[in-house]
């Protein structure tokens, strides 16, 4: 599902360029759990964009179900990314003005689902992270890990093919954390969904089926977790 051939990112800060991607080749087959680990500055957030498509390649392609990415104008890359990707991020990125469930729905409001059919699954799939009862409060209302749950759902609500996860347990208390990964790999397991998580916490790595270790824009190491997963 996901390839990167020869894949190069350049930022410009100021007069100075600054490499984040150098040369990375990378495969990810459909149905794999993958953990994105490194220091800060190694690239996993600009590796994370592109394959997210918030972001294109200075040089290299990176091909999501054999779509180029930067061969896509900006509507085709909304539009990909509203079909086949979900996001989930470490700040949760909920509109604080707005329900559990309102914030659900959201994207499914830029698909065109027609109101009664967002409603209902927006409650459905708050009811499969554990928050049924919790539908009408605000993030000021909910824990860490409430939100980080209300942001999981919204990441689905468009059914994606790939479930894209920045630090998701970085805020939160151990046992909210673990509620998180079990949830992911629920996912991974039953929908077969493609999982790829960037993280600091080698307790959150362990669900990965692979670690990818990344360094100054490389790719440094890959490992096989013991079980696939954990």
């Amino acid at each position: 599902m996901i390839k990167l051939e020869n894949v190069a990112r350049v930022y410009q800060m100021g007069k100075t360029l600054v490499p984040a991607l150098r040369g990375l080749n990378l495969e990810i087959a459909d149905g794999e759990f993958v953990a994105i680990m490194g220091p800060s500055g190694s690239g996993k957030s600009t590796l994370m964009h592109l394959i997210g498509a918030l972001d294109v390649p200075n040089q290299g392609h990176v091909l999501l179900d054999g779509v180029d990415i930067a061969q896509q104008n900006g509507n085709q890359l909304a539009e990909l990314r509203g079909k086949k990707v979900g996001f989930v991020f470490q700040t949760f990125n909920l509109v604080p003005t707005l329900s559990a469930l309102k914030n659900v729905e959201l994207p499914m409001i830029f698909q065109k689902v027609p109101r009664r059919e967002r409603y209902e699954k927006a409650r459905r799939l708050l009811e499969q992270v554990g928050l049924g009862d919790r539908l009408h409060h605000k993030p000021s209302e909910l824990s860490g890990g409430e939100c980080q749950r209300v942001a999981l759902a919204r990441a689905l609500a468009n059914d994606p093919q790939i479930l894209l996860a920045d630090e998701p347990t970085g805020n939160l208390d151990a046992e909210s954390g673990e509620q998180i990964m079990q949830i992911l790999k629920k996912l991974n397991e039953e929908k077969k969904m493609t999982i790829i998580v960037v993280t600091h916490n080698p307790d959150v790595a362990r669900y990965a089926h692979r670690i990818i270790r990344m360094r100054y824009g490389q790719i440094e190491e890959v490992s096989h977790t013991a079980q696939g997963g954990a």
